[in-house]
């Protein structure tokens, strides 16, 4: 269940009450995001996905347009505050989402993501929305949450995406040549070893806590199966600032998608028009 909380008070002739102040100091953007998820995901029963994305791109238009602080025509002038700088960001993973995203996947498998989504809490609606990212290394071997963004995808690293439906450990290709020299086997290097548990332990943990069981993968940088990852990155790093298929390819994701920096951009020119 979806809980949306706001205060109201009479506006008091005179003393200038600010509306708009009360509506976004009472926003709440992680709820705001799961209503429209599930929103969406109901209009999907009699309309077009591609209807629907056009209809949340107008909606989040409104709200920049309406709450945001700006000149007008002065796209460089734009700002949100706090209390909605994420929103954008949450509205942006929730278009690229498999409730919306149908490509490669069978009407039984959308059909149950958006059954799931339709009945599960916040928590667990915005890691479907937009996945958890945690990254290990012989720095962190505890773990540490990162960017849901392709410059993530470093060589030293290992990284655990939570998407709530997967579980993906995805492994640099400097630690798979770790593994291919025998480090693991030398004790000097129980460190690696230890790096390279966590993750899988943090897995075995909501593995066996929740319902319903997500799928575990584990693959390594340039496997077919980190296609997994790849799909829900924020693909920043531009194709031509790479050399496909060499080291200066990194963090380079082949898609069709825009990246978050674009999509904001465009947000943002067509909010400062539509006052």
């Amino acid at each position: 269940m979806t809980t949306l909380m706001n205060s109201y008070a009479e506006v008091v002739q005179g003393q200038g009450y600010d509306q708009s102040a009360a509506i976004i100091n009472g926003f709440d953007q992680t709820a705001a995001a799961v209503t429209y998820a599930k929103l969406a995901v109901s209009k999907c029963e009699n309309e077009d996905p591609t209807d629907i994305l056009r209809y949340l791109d107008r909606c989040l238009i409104r709200l920049a347009s309406r709450f945001g602080n700006y000149r007008r025509d002065d796209p460089h002038s734009f700002n949100f505050s706090p209390q909605l700088i994420m929103f954008p960001q949450f509205m942006y993973y929730l278009r690229r989402s498999p409730f919306l995203q149908t490509f490669n996947a069978s009407p039984d498998e959308t059909a149950n993501c958006r059954a799931i989504i339709s009945r599960e809490s916040i928590d667990n609606a915005m890691t479907m929305i937009q996945p958890a990212l945690m990254q290990y290394s012989a720095e962190y071997r505890d773990g540490l949450p990162v960017l849901l963004d392709s410059q993530s995808l470093k060589p030293d690293v290992v990284l655990m995406l939570d998407s709530f439906f997967h579980l993906v450990v995805w492994e640099g290709e400097t630690i798979l040549s770790w593994k291919q020299q025998g480090y693991l086997e030398n004790p000097d290097y129980a460190h690696i070893n230890e790096m390279l548990r966590a993750p899988e332990l943090a897995c075995q943990e909501i593995l066996q806590q929740r319902f319903p069981v997500p799928k575990y993968i584990k693959c390594q940088q340039g496997g077919s199966q980190g296609r997994f990852l790849l799909a829900k990155v924020n693909p920043s790093v531009p194709k031509n600032q790479g050399s496909f298929g060499g080291h200066d390819d990194q963090g380079v994701v082949l898609t069709d998608d825009v990246s978050l920096k674009v999509f904001m951009e465009h947000l943002v020119k067509l909010a400062v028009q539509s006052s």
